[in-house]
């Protein structure tokens, strides 16, 4: 049976096989038997790290001490809060917090739990501990945000939608008319991409 362990851009944690690009940590939440609970979280270090550092085999579900998760992309992972880890991702993760800066007006890259603090409060609504999301101009959108299009995420690309699945990104569509939708990417994510960090797309992206 396929472990709990892949991240849909709406934050839930779901079983699958889908395979995806990048993998990450929110500390360790899963259970002695490698099945989830009600936690999703024991850190505000959301992170999105390589699948293969150095070599390592390392255990999923180690206990006590981390659970890994998986993510088709980085659109995926910054939609569902997380940002590029600072250890095994150093190039990416200054890239991602020097747009941090720039968007922000800073005169230095800000701190990565600084970074996690401000996501943590837009990602996630204290009551219901739910995915927070917000409603945005369309046209103001960058790429690499995603959204609810037709009541599913979906990818923002050159001005257009692309329907996410785990098989990958289907064909782009111009919506017609679209002036306000819901969007899924916690502000802070989306005012880095506006800033000019370019996150890991699936090649299904780029095919049509």
């Amino acid at each position: 049976m396929p472990l709990q362990n892949r991240v849909l851009p709406t934050q839930e944690i779901v079983a699958g096989t889908g395979r995806g690009l990048l993998m990450g940590n929110r500390g360790s939440i899963h259970r002695p038997d490698r099945t989830l609970g009600t936690t999703r979280w024991r850190s505000n270090a959301w992170i999105c790290c390589v699948l293969e550092w150095k070599g390592i085999r390392r255990d999923p579900m180690p206990p006590g001490r981390w659970t890994a998760l998986f993510f088709f992309d980085e659109a995926v992972a910054l939609a569902a809060g997380h940002r590029p880890c600072h250890y095994c991702r150093r190039r990416d993760f200054l890239s991602y917090a020097g747009a941090w800066a720039a968007a922000n007006s800073l005169g230095e890259r800000p701190r990565a739990a600084e970074m996690d603090a401000v996501l943590h409060y837009q990602r996630v609504e204290s009551r219901t501990r739910r995915q927070r999301t917000t409603t945005q101009n369309f046209s103001e959108l960058p790429d690499g945000a995603m959204v609810r299009f037709d009541g599913a995420p979906a990818l923002v690309l050159g001005g257009r939608v692309l329907p996410w699945a785990w098989d990958g990104y289907g064909l782009p569509v111009r919506p017609r008319g679209l002036e306000q939708v819901e969007t899924l990417t916690p502000p802070a994510n989306l005012l880095v991409l506006q800033a000019g960090f370019a996150p890991l797309l699936h090649p299904t992206a780029g095919r049509n």
